[in-house]
């Protein structure tokens, strides 16, 4: 039956029965708590999960989230003509979404994430709405165009993550004049990245297949970003040395392309940098000074971008770094001479894949915050210091696919915060 819109709460009390029967019609065990819901309570706004205006006359939202709720998603909510807010997140609600939803044209809210709802979405009819989130539904699909730019006039936050959306983006969000956090990660978006992502806070198209190069000129001089994630996609070409004028950037990750050329020197005059992602690509080696500038850069990610040859000396000079992964490089030598064993914040120490020979260190020992290292795929050979039992922190330790040699020292044994030990494919006894 369908329910009349009204403009009271008894109607939207009505509308809010409809809903619970809806719900326990579907979910015949482990019912979640709208089946409380009472009616001899003569007002909806005391019922788990319903809030209502301050004159406590309408229904403006509904929170649902990790209710147990299954099936398809009820499609009669804009009867509640007033409803501004709607979380039905965590839950198992599958099928399209309705159509109905469109009409729901007070919605400020809207929470779909962390179901199985699919087909495509057309969301034309929520003006109104300031944040979005569709994340972790997997197969919602097609392409976004029919739904941005309609519903952008107030959206400040779209999350559209893991989910099976295609198509290009490029011209999509040109008019979302208010929007400052945009997540399409993990998709299957394709074309040239949309060149006006600089006007956000947070943008990340992660894990596409977002191809092309980046320009100069997307970085403009009052670019408010604070987190940009292009990582797992296409991209080529050079990174531009406008990305400086970033200055609020607190993470870059370019991870898992295929950019080229020099590391730009301006990145360090990006001073709230954090942490910088450049792995998986085939950056230069050369590591520039400037970026020993950055004092609040606790991540390091230079990995799997074949460096080759001795391990950069610079390495050993990022004293602030906590996180250094290193990994993949094509590396020779010995890792001593840079340095980076005396780095006194390091507690992440990735490098493994590379070509390192010689004896093990004693002074990897001395790195008293260390709490991951890994140096397993190396051609190191000899014994295992047993000084390396000295490490107060220390929860992973691999050292294997080696060339170890003697017995595993007992002193390891004192590693009492040791969560893995990996020593395979060595000749240990």
């Amino acid at each position: 039956t369908v329910v009349a819109a009204g403009d009271s709460l008894d109607t939207d009390k009505h509308v809010l029965l409809k809903l619970k029967s809806y719900l326990e019609e579907q979910n015949r065990v482990n019912r979640g708590r709208y089946s409380e819901w009472d009616t001899r309570n003569s007002t909806p706004c005391q019922w788990y999960g319903v809030s209502c205006s301050p004159d406590g006359q309408r229904v403006i939202g509904i929170n649902l989230s990790d209710n147990n709720i299954f099936g398809d998603m009820f499609h009669q909510f804009s009867a509640l003509t007033e409803l501004r807010e709607l979380d039905l997140s965590g839950n198992t609600i599958g099928g399209a979404i309705p159509e109905d939803l469109n009409r729901c044209s007070s919605l400020v809210y809207l929470n779909l994430s962390h179901n199985i709802l699919e087909g495509e979405l057309k969301l034309t009819g929520l003006n109104s709405l300031e944040k979005l989130d569709l994340s972790m539904n997997r197969r919602i699909e097609g392409d976004i165009e029919v739904s941005f730019p309609a519903i952008c006039k107030r959206l400040v936050i779209a999350n559209l993550s893991t989910n099976n959306f295609s198509g290009t983006i490029d011209k999509c969000f040109d008019e979302c004049w208010n929007l400052q956090y945009l997540d399409l990660s993990s998709n299957n978006f394709v074309g040239q990245i949309w060149s006006g992502f600089a006007r956000l806070v947070e943008y990340s198209i992660s894990e596409n297949s977002v191809s092309g190069a980046l320009s100069g000129s997307m970085f403009t001089n009052n670019c408010s970003l604070q987190v940009l994630d292009l990582s797992v996609n296409n991209l080529e070409g050079q990174l531009p040395e406008e990305i400086s004028n970033c200055k609020n950037l607190a993470v870059l990750s370019l991870w898992g392309n295929h950019f080229t050329g020099k590391i730009p020197s301006e990145i360090g005059m990006i001073s709230s940098l954090e942490g910088l992602f450049l792995g998986k690509n085939s950056f230069s080696n050369v590591i520039p000074e400037s970026l020993l500038n950055l004092t609040n850069l606790a991540f390091l990610d230079l990995s799997k971008n074949n460096f080759g040859g001795k391990i950069q000396e610079i390495f050993g000079r990022f004293t602030q770094v906590k996180f250094l992964m290193l990994h993949g490089n094509a590396y020779t030598g010995g890792i001593i001479s840079s340095g980076i064993l005396k780095l006194p914040k390091v507690s992440r120490l990735d490098l493994s894949f590379n070509n390192f020979s010689g004896p093990l260190p004693i002074e990897i020992s001395e790195i008293k915050s260390l709490n991951f290292l890994t140096l397993a795929y190396n051609q190191f050979t000899g014994g295992i210091p047993h000084e390396n039992g000295n490490l107060p922190q220390l929860q992973a330790l691999d050292l294997s696919f080696n060339q170890l040699t003697g017995s595993i020292p007992l002193a390891l044994g004192k590693l009492s915060t040791l969560l893995w030990l990996m020593l395979a494919n060595n000749s240990l006894t």
